[in-house]
């Protein structure tokens, strides 16, 4: 902090001694363009591995003077669909899938983007679930073509989950009151420093069940399954690969490798390049090598009540 300081004082002191001078000055290194690098295969088809890790947000993480900011999920997945875009040669994507979940709205967005890409390219988009494809993030494997899990996967959650705190009791203890103004009897509804009442209680679980039904209709669509057996798959409960197999949430069970086999497969293509996109510092060894998107919980934190989709045992 008080190195940064002295060269602000330093680039002030030259400005305000030689005239008018634009200045750029910025105290976190800038964020550079995603690079290419092939990690394993041969040839000129390329299938490109693109990680979906951590906590699914559109918010960026970082601060100001905590070091570099990095994308959220969402910003990060369609860079890298951009990219894909402009190279004809990638004609199958692996998503390779590590999170429990995240916002609603992030969630649906990401699942739009891969579909939308999918439909507009035709290229062929397969989802593998390593550790964790829980809520958001199975909704999102929804976009692909195919789905198969690691045979120790946890799969499912499927649902909609609010969270809240109420930290009224401890006011009271520590003897600080919160005083609310509003324009109107629901203006705050969700608010930390009071009790939620029934009738509020109600008016969240009627959100609450509208989003579950988007969920649940887009289970049933992209999964063919009926809508009734898509509503008992969307309890929040979580499934084993073999179960998620059975259910007809997955399409089948492998490794890394397989994956990419099977996407290759799909894209009717015998040899090929496998690549991923990273930006300088990023180090890609072999096929284990995981970009870690976003694993910043701060939304977890945000004021308000939040609505995820999301696995939080």
């Amino acid at each position: 902090m008080k190195k940064i300081l002295i060269i602000l004082t330093v680039l002030l002191t030259l400005s305000a001694t030689s005239g008018c001078t634009l200045l750029k000055v910025s105290l976190v290194d800038e964020m550079q363009p995603l690079t290419e690098q092939v990690i394993s295969g041969a040839g000129t088809d390329k299938v490109l591995l693109l990680d979906i890790s951590g906590f699914i947000t559109a918010q960026e993480s970082g601060s100001l003077l905590g070091g570099k900011k990095q994308p959220g999920t969402l910003a990060r997945v369609r860079e890298e669909l951009d990219r894909a875009r402009q190279d004809k040669d990638v004609k199958a994507i692996v998503l390779r899938i590590n999170s429990a979940g995240g916002g609603v709205t992030a969630s649906d967005m990401l699942f739009h983007e891969i579909r939308k890409y999918r439909q507009e390219t035709g290229v062929k988009v397969l989802a593998h679930v390593m550790d964790m494809g829980t809520s958001g993030a199975y909704y999102a494997a929804l976009a692909a073509n195919r789905i198969i899990a690691q045979p120790t996967s946890v799969l499912g959650s499927i649902g909609v989950i609010m969270f809240r705190v109420d930290a009224s009791g401890l006011m009271q203890k520590i003897g600080v009151q919160a005083i609310e103004i509003s324009s109107g009897e629901r203006k705050g509804m969700g608010s930390p420093f009071r009790p939620v009442s029934a009738e509020e209680r109600a008016i969240f679980q009627g959100m609450i069940d509208s989003l579950q039904a988007r969920f649940v209709n887009t289970l049933a669509a992209e999964r063919q399954l009926s809508p009734e057996a898509a509503r008992n798959l969307a309890d929040g409960r979580i499934y084993t690969s073999q179960e998620a197999q059975a259910l007809g949430l997955i399409d089948g069970t492998g490794y890394v490798d397989d994956a990419i086999t099977q996407a290759m497969k799909l894209a009717g293509i015998g040899r090929a390049s496998i690549v991923t996109y990273s930006r300088p510092g990023e180090y890609r060894a072999n096929l284990y090598s995981v970009n870690l998107i976003n694993i910043d919980m701060g939304a977890m934190l945000q004021p308000g009540a939040s609505f995820m989709y999301l696995w939080w045992p």
